[in-house]
């Protein structure tokens, strides 16, 4: 195709790139602005929102609230989930097509539906909420963590490798931390990392069962914007900072897997 021909694919990209790019951009100038009102540009520029937030304990709280609540979440997911694909991928192929049926379910199980399920269900039994967050979590980013080491998994030939090591003598145990895990390890980062900002931006679940009794960044968010458009402004550029960062990281150590591959 000619470049004259093209134009119409860089208008669209264009357009596309603007339309993302001015309402974040606008998120900016209003979290620095002194006053933004009646003018169409901002009276000054300052980091007093900024310092605002930061020095709020009850911002800095939700932030270790919500970075607990993942991590403590991730851990469980990768705890239970890296030996049941390895198991079910590497001695019983017969049955990767039923599980990955049931791991990929939550794909179609919107949040509020999952949150609903999980009160009508648990409503009658004392369970902990931050439990059933955290359970939610779990059935959250199955998917993805399934995918992540299923693809790491079958990138590599790692059923020579398994064969190769028992037939030098090596049991299971050895095969599974030795071979297989240094092998994925990167595929299990990624697959973490993806996890990991998928669940700093859940709100729905959180908000549904805990709500308030356990106050996350997400819904710290959602309190203070009904309070201050400066501040609110200046937590999501915030947010969005920690999601550029976890996005930057996937591409770079998936960039870094399709070259070792190739």
């Amino acid at each position: 195709m000619s470049e004259g021909k093209k134009w119409p694919f860089y208008l669209i990209v264009t357009l596309l790139a603007l339309y993302l790019i001015i309402p974040l951009f606008v998120t900016l100038v209003y979290s620095l602005a002194t006053s933004w009102t009646t003018t169409i540009l901002p009276s000054g520029l300052t980091l007093k929102w900024y310092a605002q937030m930061f020095e709020d304990p009850t911002f800095i709280n939700a932030l270790i609230r919500t970075l607990v609540l993942i991590i403590v979440s991730m851990a469980v997911v990768i705890l239970v989930m890296l030996p049941t694909v390895v198991i079910v991928s590497m001695h019983f192929p017969r049955l990767e097509k039923l599980f990955q049926s049931i791991v990929l379910l939550p794909y179609a199980m919107p949040g509020i539906i999952l949150a609903s399920g999980l009160l009508q269900t648990y409503s009658s039994i004392e369970v902990p909420k931050l439990i059933l967050v955290g359970g939610a979590y779990f059935i959250v980013v199955m998917p993805y963590m399934y995918q992540g080491i299923r693809n790491s998994l079958h990138s590599v030939n790692m059923s020579s490798m398994i064969e190769a090591a028992e037939l030098l003598g090596a049991n299971q145990l050895k095969i599974f931390f030795s071979i297989i895990i240094p092998n994925i390890k990167k595929g299990i980062l990624v697959s973490s990392l993806l996890s990991f900002s998928i669940l700093f931006g859940e709100f729905t679940l959180t908000n549904l069962v805990v709500g308030g009794n356990y106050e996350t960044i997400q819904i710290y968010l959602f309190r203070i914007m009904q309070v201050s458009g400066h501040i609110s402004s200046a937590v999501v550029i915030a947010y969005l900072f920690v999601l550029s960062i976890l996005s930057f990281l996937i591409i770079l150590f998936t960039n870094g897997r399709k070259r070792k591959s190739v």
